[in-house]
């Protein structure tokens, strides 16, 4: 099986790219990073191009393309808020149009909860209503509508995968490392009343998740992905991970975000409303939509990836 991969060199991507090569998987890359083959096995074969460009400036979609069963969209901007519209899409549907022509039989998109939206209280299902908030979110939805349409109008099977926030040692996003570090000064407060939920998800398990996808007859539609644990267990874990007490300090909600408001005015308060909201959240993604339909079973538990997760930080220091 032919697997074409964009976003390869990236966190999630270079999971995917282990675990498809120890299915026996060939695999082939898009990276629009200059040194993309060094990051990757030598077995991965690299076409070099940029889907925010057009033309012969985007590069070799049509080898990247060319002769392969499935096409895995994991390729993401998460910093630059500028270039999100342009390659969610803009570049997918650049991307669409190839694997089209091509006639690649499936297209998996990696995609978030964060499609669902941040006001969202409850449990969430696959079907719950859409209603991202962000440059982020807002044009990886739109790019999720992209792909669905075009799977509807015929152009190749498409499976959506939704996690939640994904990690693991060397995760290019530093909020779990800074909560750690918080909890071994013992810094660290929870918010408000107890039962508020941490949505994690480790990154191997995506990538099991993202195979399930490309290579079961059954999978179809959305998959939510997210194994869900209390604030109370996630930061017990951390702590006991770093021979620490377990935090017992608790803050009063309002308050805090009311502060959050105002420090959020000054560069470089660690307090803003999006940790707050992170600390407060009551949501649930609960992944029995594609444990039932895939057999798909969590690898790593989110104990044991915090686990390694502190090792990492160790290591760091």
């Amino acid at each position: 099986m032919i697997v074409a991969i964009t976003g390869a060199t990236g966190f999630i991507g270079r999971s995917l790219v282990s675990r498809l090569l120890a299915e026996g998987a060939t695999v082939r890359a898009l990276s629009r990073r200059p040194a993309g083959e060094a990051l990757l096995p030598a077995a991965v074969r690299v076409f070099p191009a940029d889907l925010t460009q057009s033309g012969e400036t985007a590069g070799d979609l049509d080898g990247f393309l060319q002769g392969a069963d499935v096409l895995v969209h994991c390729a993401g901007e998460i910093t630059d808020g500028a270039r999100m519209r342009a390659l969610h899409v803009n570049g997918t549907q650049r991307l669409v149009e190839a694997a089209r022509s091509h006639l690649v039989r499936r297209w998996v998109q990696l995609s978030s909860v964060g499609a669902y939206g941040a006001g969202q209280r409850g449990v969430v299902l696959e079907d719950t209503a859409l209603a991202p908030v962000g440059e982020y979110e807002s044009t990886k939805t739109e790019a999720d509508r992209l792909v669905v349409e075009a799977a509807h109008g015929g152009a190749f099977e498409a499976v959506v995968l939704r996690p939640s926030t994904v990690f693991g040692p060397s995760m290019p996003n530093q909020s779990l490392y800074q909560l750690i570090a918080m909890i071994e000064h013992g810094w660290f407060a929870f918010v408000g009343a107890p039962g508020n939920m941490a949505n994690y998800v480790f990154v191997d398990d995506v990538a099991d998740a993202l195979w399930l996808c490309a290579t079961s007859s059954d999978a179809r539609g959305v998959y939510n992905l997210s194994d869900d644990r209390t604030m109370e267990t996630f930061i017990g874990v951390i702590a006991q991970a770093l021979q620490r007490p377990t935090p017992s300090l608790r803050i009063p909600e309002l308050p805090l975000r009311l502060a959050a408001r105002v420090l959020q005015l000054f560069p470089g308060s660690p307090l803003t409303v999006s940790r707050v909201e992170a600390l407060t959240r009551r949501t649930t993604y609960p992944a029995s939509h594609i444990r039932q339909e895939l057999g798909f079973e969590f690898r790593v538990s989110i104990e044991e990836g915090l686990r390694r997760l502190v090792e990492d930080w160790r290591r760091r220091l």
